[in-house]
């Protein structure tokens, strides 16, 4: 084991989990907590009979950094370290588990085994004796971090043993929408209660802190509003002519075209317009969002980008129901030749383009050595400046070597684990000197040699913004924000540090709250959110046993053909929503009742049971509905997107966004059973 030395002010921090207490370690990022975090992990492993040491994060790509750079760098040599992040460690977690010594795994990966009961596979809280939990601000509602609330459910209980917990937060656990300090106080309180710890900061060794940590320059870099902008104004228009074309209900008045108020008012259209069995008003409202999309791309990206979103989308647009989708397509049609040519017109380009432009040309060049990273909100967007870097030659004439950075999922815009990690892996070692990245690379992405980091048409939290920062680690770096002039980004960005600033003073009224009064408070907020937590448990299962399965109909959510039943709905492995109806499947069959199939589909990754089969769309309208699935090598089955589809209920028509949120009980998918039912099938 490499040998390694800590700061005083990682030392003053890791005091009282040395002694085996609870605690989140807060110190700014760049600021060594992962270290500290190792240390304590090398003590307890020294210390502890049977020690088990459990590291969580919250990002697949995570599990490798804190594996390579730090975890198995320095206690490799003595103990048994592995990380798991895909599915072939994952089914036999529980022998990975008790056969290392230190285990790096996703949040996600605990929970799964934590409730699978298979041999080899099944983990209790209580193997574990040492849980330390990257960047723990996710203790919140909804996310896996804190379906580890049964750690607090049983030390209520007064259930033993537990295991001691490190929390580690990168930068601060932020203020949740709290704008005041009171409310700022009861936010970090309650991520206190979540992991039942202490939160702990150096008061001796500041000066320490700031001098060891990057120096980064942060500047504003504004435009003001182009001065015309024909293509903008001429997509309004077409979306005017839509608004008159749909008959907007009375009670209906939409915001501002091309913002995100307006989105939300059409999303609401259109769901309403599906319950209510209008299809002139959903489909308007789809093709309005489209439009409003194409402005805000326009309005933070080149024109051409937006006319090509908007033609990708139309000649996808090959089937027509009837006159409401005659009249769209035709109104794209009648005027895509005009948007073009607006589109292209060098006089009348994004003015935020070219000072992006000038950002990166005074941090790259000849004789300049840079690493950056260009932080923007969509997949979309990373693809299109990604795709503007490349094609303008005085890029690579500075020497620039661009790449894309998101989220891991199927489809055209997201990357699998493998190309995540040979991303990363190129961008260390220099072969790459810019990712453009989403928020993926805001948490924990550690590249020592960053110098720049550049957020560009973002508005996003204090958290976000003060972790985007923090990827700039190289002495004299530059924090860039590309804004309009009286935007919103620069408003959010000043807001942001006001919001720092608060969380500061909230964490210090807490450190100074007595043991006796923290503990009080931290027990009350305990067993509330246990009540919280047993009477929404309740809700749900009279949520979901409100129907009989047999009573609900799915309709394609945009042509609204009933298409199955939800007695036809089955779960398979917890993660599945499939059709196991043979008339809606290729089981035995040429003849596709209710869907066609697409392109395969690749995920990137292997599972156990199941392999991911094509593309499926309804084969009436063309709309996607999912994937198909091939269980065991034997059942094709029809996984569905809960989001294309309404459901038909006694009550009316509802349009759920997640199976989660349906009214009926999904019964586990029993492949045997289903074997039995469709043996001539299958045979």
């Amino acid at each position: 084991m490499e040998d390694f030395r800590l700061r005083s002010y990682q030392k003053e921090v890791v005091q009282k989990p040395l002694r085996g207490e609870n605690v989140i370690i807060w110190l700014p990022t760049g600021g060594g907590k992962t270290r500290a975090a190792v240390y304590v992990a090398k003590n307890h492993l020294e210390t502890r009979e049977r020690a088990k040491v459990m590291v969580l994060v919250n990002r697949v790509h995570l599990v490798d950094q804190h594996y390579e750079k730090e975890f198995d760098h320095f206690l490799g040599g003595d103990y048994t370290v592995r990380k798991v992040s895909g599915a072939t460690d994952e089914k036999v977690f529980g022998l990975v588990v008790n056969n290392a010594d230190v285990i790096i795994c996703t949040a996600q990966i605990l929970h799964n085994s934590m409730i699978d009961k298979e041999e080899g596979r099944h983990v209790e809280l209580s193997d574990i004796t040492l849980l330390i939990i990257d960047e723990c601000h996710h203790t919140q509602k909804g996310t896996p971090y804190n379906r580890l609330n049964v750690y607090v459910e049983k030390k209520l209980r007064g259930e033993q043993p537990l295991p001691q917990i490190l929390g580690l937060n990168h930068g601060f656990p932020g203020t949740g929408k709290a704008k005041t300090k009171e409310k700022a106080v009861e936010h970090i309180l309650q991520i206190c209660a979540n992991l039942d710890s202490a939160i702990v900061s150096t008061k001796n060794y500041r000066a320490e802190l700031v001098e060891g940590g990057a120096q980064t320059q942060k500047e504003f870099n504004i435009v003001e509003k182009r001065p015309k902008d024909p293509f903008g104004d001429h997509v309004k228009m077409m979306m005017e002519i839509i608004h008159g074309f749909m008959n907007l209900p009375r009670d209906v008045r939409l915001r501002k075209c091309g913002t995100q108020e307006y989105e939300g008012d059409v999303v609401l259209l259109e769901k309403r317009g599906v319950e209510e069995n209008n299809r002139l008003l959903a489909q308007c409202a789809i093709h309005l969002r489209k439009y409003n999309d194409a402005l805000i791309i326009n309005d933070t990206l080149r024109m051409i980008d937006a006319y090509h979103f908007l033609e990708n989308y139309y000649t996808k647009f090959n089937t027509g129901i009837d006159g409401t989708d005659v009249f769209l397509v035709g109104l794209f049609q009648e005027n895509r030749v005009e948007l073009k040519k607006y589109a292209q017109n060098p006089g009348f380009e994004n003015p935020k383009m070219g000072e992006l432009k000038s950002v990166l040309f005074k941090q790259f060049g000849e004789d300049i050595s840079s690493r950056g990273i260009l932080f923007t909100k969509t997949r979309k967007s990373t693809n299109s400046l990604n795709d503007w870097i490349n094609e303008t030659p005085a890029f690579k004439a500075a020497g620039i070597k661009a790449a894309i950075l998101t989220g891991t999922g199927h489809g055209d815009t997201f990357m699998t684990q493998t190309e995540q990690r040979e991303t990363i892996r190129n961008f260390r070692q220099g072969a790459l000197n810019i990712l453009i990245a989403t928020s993926v690379a805001e948490e924990g992405l550690d590249i020592p040699e960053c110098n720049l980091v550049v957020r560009y048409g973002l508005i996003t939290n204090d958290i976000a913004q003060q972790q985007a920062s923090g990827r700039a680690r190289a002495t004299n770096s530059r924090y860039s924000v590309v804004a309009q002039a009286n935007g919103r980004e620069v408003h959010r960005e000043c807001l942001n540090e006001y919001l720092e600033e608060l969380t500061v003073e909230a964490v210090s009224f807490i450190q100074n709250m007595s043991e006796r009064e923290f503990q009080t408070k931290i027990t009350e907020l305990q067993i509330d959110a246990m009540r919280s937590l047993r009477m929404g448990e309740r809700f749900k299962m009279e949520k979901r046993s409100r129907y009989c399965p047999y009573n609900v109909k799915l309709l394609c959510r945009n042509c609204l053909i009933p298409v199955a039943s939800g007695s036809d709905i089955k779960l398979v492995d917890n993660v599945q929503y499939v059709n196991v109806n043979p008339d809606s499947s290729r089981v035995g069959s040429e003849i596709r009742h209710y869907y066609r199939v697409g392109s395969q589909v690749m995920l990137g990754r292997t599972f156990e049971d199941w392999e991911p089969g094509c593309k499926i769309n309804c084969s009436n309208c063309n709309l996607g509905w999912g994937f198909e699935v091939k269980y065991k090598e034997i059942a094709l089955l029809p996984n569905l997107a809960i989001k294309n589809f309404a459901l038909e209920t006694p009550d009316g028509r509802k349009t759920p966004k997640k199976w989660k949120d349906v009214e009926f009980m999904v019964e586990d998918f029993s492949f045997e059973e289903y074997y039995q039912e469709n043996s001539d099938f299958l045979d």
